[in-house]
């Protein structure tokens, strides 16, 4: 057992001294900024180091480890895209409204827990959700628009709201 633990550090290692430069340039090409890749390149091996996974079974490390810093990548992106459309919506509120910087990090970490719930319900749950409760639309208007009956958003709308009780209560 010992040696097959010397075995999976050596591969490790291996993988790092062999792949970590070309894995931080395309990083670095991706983002435009080397703190950011070098951030995303380890966090890319830290999550190597996270799975337990047969080694040798890596047949194409670059394409493994593109696959995981790619799906790393996209939830910076996404991150990004939240901070920014807070960021955004603050900038039109008066002076005495803007939260403090510690408040403005919680709603910003709360978002991304609503993003994260969101994405994993399917996607007319997720549209059907989304239309109702930040666009306000009727249950017809929203039956109208994904062509499905008023009945069916009825059930959208129940899926989503069960799934947003289960993760209040996971709280």
């Amino acid at each position: 057992m010992a040696t097959e633990g010397m075995l999976r550090q050596q591969m490790l290692h291996r993988l790092y001294a062999d792949h970590h430069g070309w894995l931080n340039g395309w990083l670095r090409r991706q983002l435009g900024c080397n703190q950011r890749a070098a951030d995303l390149a380890q966090d890319t091996f830290v999550r190597v180091l996270s799975k337990d996974q047969d080694m040798a079974a890596i047949r194409e490390p670059r394409a493994y480890l593109h696959t995981i810093a790619k799906g790393l990548l996209i939830n910076h992106w996404r991150r990004r895209q939240i901070e920014q459309a807070y960021l955004d919506a603050l900038a039109l509120q008066p002076e005495p409204v803007v939260p403090s910087p510690e408040s403005q990090a919680l709603i910003v970490e709360t978002l991304l827990q609503i993003d994260a719930m969101l994405m994993r319900l399917p996607t007319r749950v997720r549209s059907a959700f989304l239309m109702s409760q930040l666009h306000g639309m009727t249950y017809a208007a929203i039956a109208s628009e994904l062509g499905v009956s008023e009945r069916m958003v009825k059930k959208y709308m129940s899926q989503a709201m069960l799934h947003c009780l289960m993760l209040v209560e996971d709280d």
